[in-house]
């Protein structure tokens, strides 16, 4: 099984218009930064949860 990335270090690679493409510099994953801070949110309400 594999570990999922949380994508602890990201970069930007791209910018079209109103949108920005970043790359997470561990697995190389390449993503739209709306969905990156989704991601995180999504983290923080389940770490809110299991306490």
């Amino acid at each position: 099984m594999q570990t999922v990335c949380k994508h602890p270090r990201v970069q930007i690679v791209a910018r079209e218009e109103d949108v920005e493409y970043v790359e997470c510099k561990e697995c190389g994953e390449v993503f739209e930064s709306s969905e990156f801070k989704d991601m995180a949110i999504e983290e923080t309400h389940v770490d809110d949860t299991e306490e």
